[in-house]
């Protein structure tokens, strides 16, 4: 339970960081950002293969088709995610970006619930009470439908639920995603290079080492998403994504200087007391837990 708390923490703590390093490449078009970040993620994902050797899991790979498919559509989402979230951090959207994080968790939560038959305690579910009405407020308040926050929830919302049902190491599904999603991307940056546009070939060094390390930056924090997903409720992986959006509302605010209107402060409070009391919640029951561990280990009288 630790180490997957350990992995969840480290994941959102690096996405939160995220928009630092996208702002960075905003004078590539986002579209070939996310065509950079698949290919050199997979090149990333194979030499850490080849490292440690990690190779058995492909061949069993061919007759789960299931897996497979799972694979596939998992690939898909990132896409989607990728472009949106590139999109809106290099077009000025880094607080409604972090607002898609914000309601992600609820949308996570809710699918363990119903898909996972998870339960939640009485101040857990008052810690999403309180973070649905704070997203409803956000969202509300914005006066306009905030397509990219709901994309952003949705495809990695449906994401995690995925990871729980892949039976591969965390590295080992995403060099998958990554596989199946890299020959498009090679065509399409082939189509580019035809075209003349492909901006790899046109830019600063500083630039193209910046698009090359797209694929650590992209892997690592994944690496730990799956793994954590695997180790500790959905529920608990849901909470915690509030780390990420509230390091990207922070950026956005104070570094990129977004607006942030007093409806966005009232909305993010709630958000925040929510996630304040479903830590204080998780703590006291994993002390709880401790305890009761203690007690069974003692010797009879």
């Amino acid at each position: 339970m630790r180490r997957g708390l350990a992995y969840a923490i480290g994941a959102y703590v690096l996405w939160g960081f995220f928009p630092v390093y996208w702002k960075a490449l905003q004078a590539v078009p986002a579209a070939e950002i996310v065509l950079h970040r698949i290919v050199w993620s997979l090149v990333f994902l194979v030499i850490l293969l080849a490292v440690r050797r990690q190779w058995a899991w492909l061949s069993g790979l061919r007759s789960q088709r299931q897996t497979l498919l799972i694979l596939a559509v998992s690939a898909g989402l990132l896409a989607v995610n990728w472009l949106t979230y590139v999109w809106g951090v290099t077009h000025g959207f880094v607080v409604e970006t972090s607002l898609g994080y914000f309601i992600n968790p609820l949308f996570s939560v809710l699918l363990g619930v119903v898909f996972l038959k998870e339960r939640l305690r009485l101040w857990q579910w008052t810690a999403v009470g309180l973070a649905t009405l704070g997203v409803l407020y956000l969202t509300f308040g914005y006066g306009s439908f905030p397509w990219i926050a709901l994309t952003l929830a949705l495809t990695f919302g449906v994401y995690g639920l995925l990871q729980k049902k892949v039976r591969l190491e965390s590295t080992e599904s995403l060099a998958g995603e990554m596989a199946i999603l890299a020959l498009p991307a090679l065509l399409l940056l082939a189509s580019l290079t035809i075209r003349g546009d492909n901006t790899f070939l046109q830019t600063s060094p500083t630039t193209i080492l910046l698009l090359i390390g797209t694929g650590a930056v992209t892997a690592v924090p994944l690496i730990f998403f799956g793994a954590g997903a695997r180790l500790i409720p959905l529920s608990t992986i849901g909470l915690l994504q509030y780390i990420a959006p509230t390091i990207q509302f922070l950026l956005g605010v104070f570094l990129y200087h977004e607006p942030f209107t007093t409806d966005r402060l009232i909305g993010f409070s709630l958000i925040w007391l929510a996630l304040a009391i479903f830590a204080l919640d998780n703590a006291r029951n994993q002390s709880k837990n401790h305890r009761a561990r203690k007690q069974s280990m003692r010797p009879a009288n």
